[in-house]
């Protein structure tokens, strides 16, 4: 993986457009070779890498492809005419693969009214809890991709969780006025520098989506504002994450801390860290693999009440 070379640009290596796009490597060489559709850039070792420009004609060319459109048509076409095809193919009806092209190349853009205009009409036509599930995580694990290889910057980054976060918070407010008399309380929060806040918004809309109460305490919480929190609330459950929080510190004591302090309600948690370092319950904390076990343990819960 190339990451960025000493201009800050985001370079791309034959193995990263494979990932990024679906298309083999192999394809893209013949591509390359055959009907010259993108001309590699090389290293002084001859090694070959690709731009940004590189990688939003690749995208267009496999979505154009996807559609019925043979290769060998494409190679005939001049970017401009490629372009203009591709806006034929609107992103708000296309595939699921399309919807993800097209929420790169926004994201690429920073162009906050197509990355809207996608994500609004799959929430409009399927419900927010299936766009979370079938576009925005599998875009985020695409994003995840191209972070960890260096293609994008934290300005794209910090674009697309701005964007998601909204949504979420929109979809929650749907439920502002619910409050469910005869349903148990969960209580959420971020230990310091956990930076998973989508993830917690996220099961605060399917908890109160199920029919629970919850209270969002929100990020960089400390210790003693969680039990006042749920001194005060009297919550029933208190659920956390661990992902980048105690990556370089042992978590089995904040663990036993949340155990010993909250005995009358039940503690659940999640994240790496809790496989990471082979944390240990106690009668009062449960793990749970994920988001889905979560919402999958309320509603139990919640048909016992």
């Amino acid at each position: 993986m190339l990451g960025y070379n000493e201009f800050n640009m985001a370079v791309y290596s034959i193995n990263d457009l494979e990932k990024l796009c679906g298309i083999k490597a192999h394809t893209l060489r013949i591509w390359e070779k055959r009907y010259g559709i993108i001309n590699p850039k090389r290293t002084a070792t001859n090694i070959r890498y690709y731009l940004d420009e590189d990688l939003q004609k690749v995208l267009n060319i496999a979505l154009l492809n996807r559609n019925g459109i043979k290769i060998s048509k494409i190679a005939k076409m001049t970017d401009e005419e490629i372009q203009a095809s591709v806006s034929t193919y609107t992103e708000v009806d296309g595939t699921s693969d399309d919807k993800m092209d097209a929420l790169i190349f926004a994201m690429l853009e920073l162009n906050e009214y197509k990355f809207n205009k996608i994500l609004d009409h799959n929430i409009a036509e399927k419900g927010y809890e299936a766009t979370m599930n079938e576009i925005i995580y599998p875009f985020m694990d695409k994003l995840s991709m191209m972070w960890i290889a260096g293609n994008i910057k934290g300005v794209h980054e910090n674009f697309v969780a701005s964007v998601i976060r909204r949504k979420t918070i929109i979809a929650i407010d749907e439920f502002s006025m619910s409050y469910y008399e005869n349903a148990p309380t969960f209580l959420l929060f971020l230990p310091k520098n956990e930076t998973h806040e989508l993830s917690l918004l996220f099961l605060h809309f399917l908890l109160k989506k199920i029919g629970v109460n919850v209270i969002n305490l929100g990020t960089q919480v400390p210790l003693i504002d969680v039990l006042e929190g749920q001194r005060i609330s009297g919550a029933d459950y208190v659920f956390t994450l661990f992902n980048d929080s105690f990556s370089e510190a042992p978590l089995q004591p904040y663990i036993n801390e949340l155990g010993r302090h909250l005995t009358d309600c039940q503690v659940l948690i999640s994240g790496y860290q809790t496989v990471a370092q082979n944390i240990s319950a106690l009668d009062n904390v449960t793990i749970l693999a994920g988001i889905s076990e979560v919402k999958d343990y309320a509603q139990n819960v919640l048909s016992r009440y």
